[in-house]
């Protein structure tokens, strides 16, 4: 039979020919249609077991609705569609649903929070807007807040945007969107309030293939709660259920391995989607397609080239009112044991056998089982004090009134890792990461080796730190690749420099980047698992943490105070010259 691969149809994300199976999404994942044709058609002697993805559309285009016609607006008390009701638009739809068809349910457990807000909805809409949500959805708010469809609908429309270069057609889209969310209140551990929602799911699926996906946007002490009574009363009967749980996975070994059996009562692994969003992040994505798929850097990726691996995260601003939450895991909780560990993993690696998710997992896993659990003289924690700058005061970590007075917990950290295999035996992997910094940014810096010999070392007098070459892959803002490289200055003399070969991304794509949230939602709805994280590699990853955040926590230790707006506490600086490194962000990259 001849299998035609259409270019994009409508807002359909995926066509398949299995039912059930969810296709990769080929304009990220690069896999091959036996996998080996994007295009044109391919010849096959059964459809049994074939799927095929499309990508997402890119061109400027109307996104149809799901209905045949049009549903109705209400003039209501909020006027417009934000006035249609859930009955309405179940009306409009019409009973002519096809069972063959599937549709995918996103609900939105936590619809009333902060991350739901100006995240998840806004993610949803891009989807929608770049035609990759399938022609069915639907798209419900849960929460114990009282709200109506349409003050959810105005909750979600003050926080949409539109992509900077299609514009043009942005209110319809909005509005389209906006029709198809919904909302239900209920209580979290309720079985009977998750029914009620089955029943709404129901009446919007009409009759269709159902697939639900749950958004966890809650604190994690209720996760379980929502699990047992959405798995019971709300799940799908004929297609998957899937779930997306947010950190923090617990506090330490033992919490986590607590939610995992909890969240494991009720749901199967392939159904949690543990979700970093640093993982969805552009240039992290990007790190293994610059690594495997570029000859010059691979044979590079070793200790015998390089001399540290960097990964630096800082923010130039407190905890600002949310010192409550923050101060329950700190730091090292909140950014070092995830997503720092999470890029060092990927870096890290070895190449997978395939770029299926299981392959790449199962990589990253033995990175993580090669490490040692840190101790405590490789670690150096900070707390940002007040501090007044051209007339400004800036708060300290404590001035803050939801932090506890006398907080010991960290608001900086550094730490020196070791990957004890054939290729990264006693190369330090540094890591940073800090609130309240001179600076916001997100990079991985690989500094390599110096030249055996070099010609030239007079030119750079005793500093033969400026003379090595760097790698540096920053993650944001301004998302660049560079290296840089020493190169001679124009002229009759020799006088050397050093320069960037330069790959700012804003100079070389015009389309604006898409926001981690984005990816991973599609990745969940496809079913990718590529992105998220395995129970075993979180397992791996507290096996690491956990002695030295007891340790730190039994010891009552004191974090070095640094100003508000510095580049941190001086012990960071002498941490890595114990290993013959120099920060690469506090030296100019001019």
């Amino acid at each position: 039979m001849a299998l035609s691969v259409a270019k994009c149809p409508s807002s359909s994300a995926a066509a398949r020919l299995a039912p059930g199976h969810s296709p990769p999404r080929w304009s990220t994942l690069l896999r091959p249609f036996p996998r080996s044709v994007l295009s044109g058609s391919v010849t096959v002697p059964s459809s049994k077991n074939w799927s095929f993805g499309v990508a997402c559309k890119q061109e400027v285009g109307t996104v149809p609705v799901s209905s045949p016609k049009e549903a109705p607006s209400k003039n209501g008390e909020n006027g417009g569609l934000l006035g249609l009701s859930s009955e309405e638009y179940r009306d409009a739809i019409g009973p002519n649903a096809s069972e063959g068809e599937p549709t995918v349910s996103i609900t939105v457990v936590g619809a009333s929070g902060d991350l739901a807000k100006k995240k998840i909805f806004p993610a949803l809409f891009a989807l929608y807007y770049e035609d990759c949500l399938p022609k069915h959805f639907t798209i419900f708010g849960y929460a114990r807040s009282k709200m109506t469809d349409a003050e959810l609908r105005t909750m979600v429309s003050k926080t949409l945007t539109c992509r900077i270069d299609k514009r043009e057609n942005c209110s319809e889209k909005m509005e389209q969107f906006l029709k198809r969310c919904f909302y239900h209140s209920g209580q979290y551990e309720s079985e009977e309030n998750f029914a009620d929602l089955d029943k709404k799911l129901k009446e919007h699926e009409g009759g269709r293939l159902s697939n639900r996906l749950f958004y966890l946007s809650i604190p994690p002490n209720i996760f379980i709660d929502v699990v047992k009574s959405a798995s019971k009363s709300a799940s799908s009967k004929n297609g998957w259920t899937r779930v997306i749980v947010e950190k923090p996975f617990g506090r330490d070994s033992e919490s986590s391995a607590a939610l995992t059996r909890g969240l494991k009562q009720y749901l199967d692994e392939d159904q949690i989607f543990r979700i970093d969003h640093y993982l969805g992040k552009e240039l992290v994505e990007n790190l293994s397609i610059l690594r495997f798929s570029n000859l010059v850097f691979e044979p590079l990726w070793s200790r015998q080239y390089i001399r540290n691996v960097q990964l630096i995260f800082s923010e130039d601003f407190g905890t600002e009112g949310r010192g409550g939450y923050f101060d329950n895991y700190g730091i090292i909780r909140d950014i070092m044991q995830n997503h720092l560990l999470q890029i060092l993993a990927l870096f890290a690696m070895e190449t997978p056998v395939s770029l299926d998710a299981e392959d790449i997992r199962n990589e990253k896993v033995k990175v993580l089982r090669s490490m040692k659990p840190l101790q405590l003289e490789n670690v150096v924690t900070g707390q940002y004090k007040n501090h007044t700058k051209g007339g400004v005061a800036y708060p300290g970590y404590t001035d803050d009134k939801t932090v506890p007075k006398g907080s010991l917990t960290p608001t900086f950290a550094a730490a020196a890792l070791f990957i004890d295999n054939a290729r990264w035996d006693g190369v330090p992997f540094l890591m940073k990461a800090g609130k309240a910094l001179e600076s916001r940014r997100t990079e991985i810096r690989v500094q390599f080796r110096h030249v055996p010999g070099n010609l030239y070392k007079r030119s750079f007098g005793t500093d033969l730190d400026r003379a090595t070459n760097e790698l540096v892959i920053r993650v944001q803002p301004d998302e660049a690749i560079y290296l840089k490289i020493n190169n001679k200055v124009p002229g009759l003399g020799m006088r050397l420099d050093r320069s960037n070969l330069n790959l700012l991304y804003s100079s070389r794509y015009s389309k604006e980047i898409p926001d981690a949230y984005e990816r991973l939602l599609l990745d969940a709805i496809e079913g990718e698992r590529r992105l998220f994280i395995r129970s075993d590699e979180l397992d791996a990853a507290w096996e690491l943490f956990t002695p030295l955040l007891k340790e730190l926590e039994e010891k009552k230790i004191a974090p070095e105070l640094y100003p508000h707006g510095s580049c941190g506490p001086a012990g960071a600086h002498y941490l890595a010259a114990n290993y013959n490194v120099r920060w690469g962000d506090t030296v100019s990259d001019a």
